[in-house]
């Protein structure tokens, strides 16, 4: 039985995550719509400061560069019994694709405090020992994303305010084709390479 996709299918699946966002040029990112320095209020405008490599939002009165960087995406990939547990998004990006409990980190907490919480929310569960972390992006996103493999420690897995489903699915069952981002996809296929383990 082979569990993962054959070289063909995962280049046709990871064609298939880029619909789910539009074209993300480095130079679009957060900052995009960005009028105004935020130290002075005057208008930005796109320069090359001094020692730097490309061009980037700076006040030209008082020298304050705005930097876009990726933000962390912290996210878990809980397990029970061999079985992974996805959610179907409720929301936007890939309404109705299936991934695992992730989202932005916050300030005042940890990238593993970030897991669980985003865990917690998304699939009313708590994780135990979280195993190493794996991290995954790309030049052409906005973000970083560190994906911890865990065993749900308690709680029964059920849809929180962002999951329209909640499903366990066993190594051979993973809907490969409805996943929602090229993350999601090395994730589950770094998982499965990895013989199911949690932690």
């Amino acid at each position: 039985m082979r569990l993962l996709p054959s070289p063909a299918e995962e280049r046709a699946l990871l064609r298939g995550f880029l619909r789910h966002r539009p074209p993300l040029r480095w130079w679009e990112g957060p900052l995009k719509d960005l009028s105004r320095c935020s130290r002075c209020g005057r208008p930005l405008s796109r320069r090359r400061p001094p020692g730097e490599d490309r061009p980037r939002w700076a006040c030209p009165a008082c020298g304050q560069v705005h930097y876009q960087n990726p933000k962390i995406v912290a996210a878990s990939l809980p397990s029970k019994r061999g079985r992974v547990i996805l959610l179907r998004r409720a929301i936007e990006p890939a309404l109705g694709a299936w991934t695992y409990p992730a989202g932005y980190m916050e300030l005042g907490e940890t990238v593993e405090e970030a897991a669980r919480r985003e865990t917690r929310e998304e699939i009313c569960a708590c994780l135990g020992p979280l195993g190493p972390p794996k991290i995954y992006s790309y030049p052409d996103a906005s973000v970083v994303t560190v994906v911890y493999a865990a065993r749900i420690l308690g709680g029964r897995p059920r849809p929180g305010l962002e999951a329209l489903e909640v499903r366990s699915f066993a190594p051979e069952e993973i809907p490969w084709g409805d996943l929602a981002f090229r993350s999601t996809y090395h994730a589950l296929r770094d998982w499965v390479a990895s013989g199911f383990k949690g932690r």
